[in-house]
């Protein structure tokens, strides 16, 4: 997954890579929580062309992961589709100063600034593995739902109530004391 700076102009040139489960299992950590395997591979599609010395590239990522519901506990099958675009300037003689850009700068030619649709790029060769990696950890959700109007686990018995109601009934106490109402039963009938 990568361009070939010199090879490109003025004029859009469309490109296409796709990263299978082997791409994914060797950049995702295992205490990331997330899958190691793919349902599909992830597609890149993007056009990049030159304007002036900046680098631009335009594109969507697509894909999907098996992800666990965070209110039933679930897995469902999560479909991704992300539009991306990226500005990128010759670094030049410029060393980022935070050590991780420093360091990706050398090893794939491409830094990201603090803004993620900017960034810096050296060399002939720009990497673009990690950029969509940033892409894909982007439009993660924070709270992954098989469905909008998922109504989770039953918080006494723990069925799953989207298979139905469970036999818990809706009673709910009038406040978080009222567990204590027998307690208080009791200190009282000892007084008297």
């Amino acid at each position: 997954m990568k361009l070939l700076v010199d090879r490109l102009s003025s004029t859009p040139t469309r490109f296409r890579f796709e990263a299978d489960s082997g791409w994914w299992a060797a950049h995702m950590r295992r205490e990331a929580g997330l899958p190691q395997e793919l349902p599909e591979a992830f597609v890149f599609e993007l056009s990049a062309h030159l304007m002036g010395e900046d680098l631009y590239l335009e594109g969507a990522a697509s894909g999907a992961l098996e992800l666990e519901c965070s209110r039933c506990l679930a897995r469902y099958r999560h479909g991704l589709r992300e539009p991306f675009r990226l500005v990128l300037e010759p670094a030049g003689a410029r060393v980022p100063a935070d050590p991780e850009g420093a360091l990706a700068l050398a090893r794939d030619g491409l830094c990201l600034g603090s803004e993620f649709e900017a960034g810096w790029y050296r060399g002939s060769e720009v990497h673009l593995g990690p950029f969509f990696l940033e892409v894909i950890a982007l439009v993660l959700p924070v709270k992954p739902l098989c469905r909008e109007d998922c109504p989770g686990l039953c918080p006494r018995c723990g069925a799953d109530l989207s298979q139905g109601p469970c036999g818990c009934g809706d009673a709910r106490p009038d406040s978080p004391f009222a567990a204590l109402a027998p307690l208080r039963a009791v200190l009282r009938g000892g007084k008297s």
